[in-house]
């Protein structure tokens, strides 16, 4: 939807790949178990920076005025740009490459990776929280669609994937110029297999 992300290919090469900069982020370590609340490198109009998976959403409020409660993970694409709760966000983008779903019953669930051919790009949008004491924490939130015919078997959502040459497109369009770009990904460019081989309790 995606559960967790992984990267195991370094930042600088990620950075090659899609043509940016990678100052400040260059020392990223790999990463094969990416998880809700930990900061994560995105890619947003200004480059590359890092920010926490989950917008904390302190202030903002749905439609009937009342306040937010959970945190925002992931957010969907249909009503992204319509609720009252993600008026003012940035978008960003977070280049990865996959991401894991499970299937099945509690203590019986079966972890699947995610992959494509090249690394793959998330949709995504970002918000500033400010902590206790003054802090501030810049946040972000991967946007979802209906799952393509690749994912459907596992899970009823699936992350907005982008091709590589609409990047800009989502960092700097209006919401009318990328609204075409949230659908399903293409069918057959996404590689499933079981993921057992992962420390889901380690980084």
């Amino acid at each position: 939807m995606p559960g967790r992300l992984f990267l195991e290919t370094p930042v600088t090469e990620i950075g090659q790949w899609a043509g940016r900069e990678t100052v400040g982020v260059s020392d990223e370590p790999l990463r094969r178990n990416i998880a809700p609340g930990q900061e994560i490198v995105c890619l947003t109009a200004d480059g590359f920076t890092r920010m926490r998976w989950g917008i904390i959403p302190v202030g903002r409020v749905n439609a009937r005025g009342r306040p937010v409660m959970e945190t925002i993970v992931n957010a969907r694409s249909e009503t992204v740009f319509d609720k009252s709760a993600f008026d003012g966000v940035g978008r960003a983008v977070v280049i990865v490459d996959g991401w894991y779903e499970w299937t099945g019953e509690k203590r019986k669930k079966t972890a699947w990776r995610i992959t494509g051919a090249e690394p793959l790009v998330f949709s995504a949008i970002t918000d500033l929280w400010i902590a206790p004491g003054g802090r501030e924490v810049y946040q972000v939130a991967t946007v979802t669609c209906e799952p393509n015919g690749d994912v459907k078997p596992i899970h009823h959502r699936m992350g907005v994937l982008l091709e590589k040459d609409a990047i800009d497109l989502w960092l700097t369009g209006t919401p009318e110029e990328v609204a075409p770009l949230m659908v399903p990904w293409p069918n057959g460019r996404l590689s499933i297999e079981e993921a057992a081989d992962v420390d889901w309790d380690g980084a």
